[in-house]
């Protein structure tokens, strides 16, 4: 009931406002969207490689070390109200990201077992409570513990990434009733912009007032917590920021969700081969410094595809697309001193935990102008 609830809340508020795209067919039934893209056969990628088809909806586990093992706390408080929460986040961001939707439904007809996330991510303005500390402490509350901290002094940001509770599991759960994933949130360093892109966020974050108090039920609604933005603001601060620009017109909605690969069971377990398929089917992947990001230890591959985009209205009647959010891939290899352990044995606390700078600094290129505008490889 508590998850009929929040979705019927956001599906009447978010029906109602014009800043984002009708999400009526997600109040409904949507049609697969995997259609609607050049979508080829694994087989024409790995011949003679039989390909098992499972169920074709989209199961999600995450895949995060505290929940095989070495778990920092327990989880606290109402679990369904929590998970409701998470479903929430989920539903928007696959209604408003296309691309994403279409891979995790073509990834899934491909592999056998549930799709697991590795990590959600999310952006903030990091001034007058509306950073980092106002999306954590709702994770905070239910359990998660904060990590280690990421600069990016060239994009003016910083990170924390935090490991979720140890919740018990009942065999097959998941979705969003399997184990929690880890939390990447990052904050954009308003006191280092420009004093005009300073004045246009903390109009907008003044204007929020307490909004930055309900981070998680913005995002769970869609809704910016403060007004719509102008177009000659948003203009402004991209020329200076992309990433403020951005955080701007979408607010706390999730920035990405990332598909841990080794715990896919075809031969896509392997992040090289999914880059290679995923283009193949007519997706674009990142490609700064390289389609594939390697952590400086070998162990944390990345890659990510391009933002979507969408149709903003701003508060001066202009309309124009705008980036939305994207879908990222991320392969963690077994830790050295673990190496020998037979491949069934391997857990994920095993493998490689944590972020790593390099890699992020060139996944939050995502959602930049130029990779917007490349064309496809």
């Amino acid at each position: 009931m508590e998850a009929m609830r929040l979705t019927s809340l956001y599906c009447t508020s978010f029906k109602k406002s014009s800043s984002f795209p009708s999400v009526s067919s997600y109040c409904s039934s949507s049609p697969s969207l995997t259609n609607s893209r050049n979508l080829v056969s694994l087989q024409s990628i790995f011949p003679g490689n039989p390909i098992s088809r499972g169920n074709r909806n989209h199961s999600m586990m995450s895949c995060s070390k505290s929940n095989d093992g070495l778990q920092d706390s327990s989880f606290q408080g109402g679990e369904s109200f929590f998970r409701s929460v998470l479903a929430s986040m989920e539903a928007v961001y696959l209604n408003r990201n296309p691309t994403a939707k279409a891979i995790l439904e073509l990834v899934r007809s491909v592999d056998e077992d549930q799709i697991c996330y590795d990590h959600l991510a999310f952006r903030t303005f990091g001034v007058s409570g509306h950073g980092i500390d106002s999306t954590a402490k709702f994770f905070l509350d239910f359990g998660y513990s904060r990590r280690e901290e990421l600069r990016f002094p060239a994009k003016k940001l910083k990170a924390f990434w935090y490991s979720p509770p140890h919740v018990p599991l009942s065999n097959g759960a998941s979705g969003v009733n399997g184990p929690l994933p880890r939390i990447f949130i990052s904050e954009l360093l308003v006191d280092q912009m420009s004093p005009q892109a300073q004045e246009i966020i903390r109009k907008y974050t003044e204007i929020s007032g307490n909004g930055n108090k309900h981070a998680a039920l913005a995002s769970a609604l869609g809704s910016l917590t403060w007004e719509k933005p102008s177009h000659c603001e948003f203009q402004e601060l991209a020329g200076e920021s992309e990433y403020a620009a951005w955080t701007l017109v979408n607010g706390y909605a999730l920035n990405h969700v990332t598909i841990s690969i080794h715990q896919l069971k075809s031969d896509l377990r392997n992040i090289n081969s999914l880059n290679q398929f995923i283009e193949k089917s007519g997706f674009k992947l990142n490609s700064e410094g390289g389609v594939l990001k390697v952590s400086p230890d070998g162990l944390l591959l990345q890659s990510s595809t391009v933002a979507d985009s969408f149709s903003f209205q701003f508060s001066d009647g202009v309309t124009e697309s705008v980036p939305c959010s994207y879908i990222e891939f991320a392969e963690r290899l077994v830790l050295p001193q673990y190496k020998n352990l037979p491949e069934k044995e391997v857990k994920e606390f095993h493998r490689r935990d944590g972020f790593e700078v390099g890699n992020a600094d060139k996944i939050f290129e995502s959602t930049s102008k130029d990779q917007l505008t490349r064309k496809a490889a």
